[in-house]
């Protein structure tokens, strides 16, 4: 979980091989209508979000049994909470990083629909993870292996 930019499609999908799971990238479920307004600059309200969320949640839940990972922004408490909903059993890893090293990142990648324009906004709506909830937050700006090493090792601990 985490704003645009923190690395979620790259160590999400780096997390699936190494537990040799599915991995789903969250933003392949957002409708054409999300992705038309973010492209153009807008940012999604809740009432955009709540049925890509419903999607997200419905993979989890599908792959609750053997496991899977989903890169999914999660920004916010409620839609952790709304995930979690149907696959209770969700844990989080919050890549987090500096909004110097993330716009870095954004003007740097070629081909995504999400213009640098929105990044205030989602860091303004991000909640970090609360203490309650299942999950780690781990520096993004360390390098993915090390990431991914990191949230294996405290999803392992965190579940004995």
């Amino acid at each position: 979980m985490g704003v645009s930019g923190c690395g979620k499609t790259t160590v999400g999908a780096l997390l699936a091989d190494r537990l040799d799971v599915p991995h789903a990238e969250g933003d392949d479920f957002h409708p054409l209508a999300n992705i038309e307004k973010m492209a153009a600059g807008i940012p999604l309200t809740d009432e955009d979000r709540w049925p890509w969320l419903d999607t997200v949640a419905t993979w989890l839940h599908e792959h609750s049994e053997t496991g899977g990972v989903a890169s999914c922004s999660a920004l916010r408490r409620v839609y952790r909470d709304r995930l979690r909903a149907k696959a209770p059993d969700t844990y989080f890893v919050h890549l987090a990083a500096t909004r110097v090293e993330l716009m870095r990142r954004m003007t740097g990648r070629l081909g995504h629909f999400m213009p640098t324009i929105l990044l205030d906004s989602q860091l303004a709506t991000l909640e970090p993870l609360e203490q309650d909830e299942a999950g780690v937050a781990l520096n993004a700006l360390q390098p993915p292996g090390v990431l991914v090493t990191e949230a294996v090792e405290k999803w392992r601990a965190d579940h004995r």
